[in-house]
């Protein structure tokens, strides 16, 4: 699949999932904003295939990238973003959202699973009361949160490898 046809517009999007639903396919949420796509994105996003059957991987929009990460960010686009995140094999649907947080994706979507990096626990998923209300259940999936675009980027700028 060319990966322009991963990235979807909610509506759309919303209408594949049922499709997949239709034939008992386990759907996962994963979120994050993907700035600088590293090692610890494909393994968070691998962990949250493995928790079910189609993939679906929402962005944070330019704006609320600001709001989260302030000045500077995002350093890609939305949709330079989107298409990163589309390129993983892993990764069946992209979408972008300008939300704080992805509560009403959960809502609208209604995926089996909601997956979140290692940087959470269970009783710090944001999302944690609309997915148990929703009967989503919540996955911590990834390595150890040892990768951030934020200290890549501080590491970039002192001219440091790593």
């Amino acid at each position: 699949m060319d990966t322009r046809e991963k990235i979807l517009p909610l509506d759309q999007l919303q209408q594949r999932l049922a499709e997949h639903r239709a034939r008992g396919a386990r759907i996962v949420l994963a979120n994050g904003v993907f700035d600088l796509l590293h090692v610890g994105h494909v393994r968070y996003l691998a962990g949250a295939r493995a928790e079910g059957d189609v993939l679906v991987v929402a962005v944070n929009s330019d704006a609320s990238t600001r709001q989260l990460k302030g000045p500077g960010r995002p350093l890609l686009d939305e949709q330079a973003r989107a298409a990163l995140v589309a390129a993983v094999a892993v990764v069946d649907y992209v979408t972008v959202f300008s939300t704080p947080n992805v509560e009403p994706l959960l809502e609208t979507l209604r995926p089996d699973v909601h997956a979140k990096g290692t940087d959470y626990t269970p009783t710090t998923v944001p999302e944690r009361e609309t997915a148990r209300r929703l009967g989503i259940r919540v996955a911590i999936v990834g390595d150890p949160k040892h990768h951030s675009s934020r200290e890549l980027l501080a590491r970039l700028r002192e001219g440091r490898r790593g």
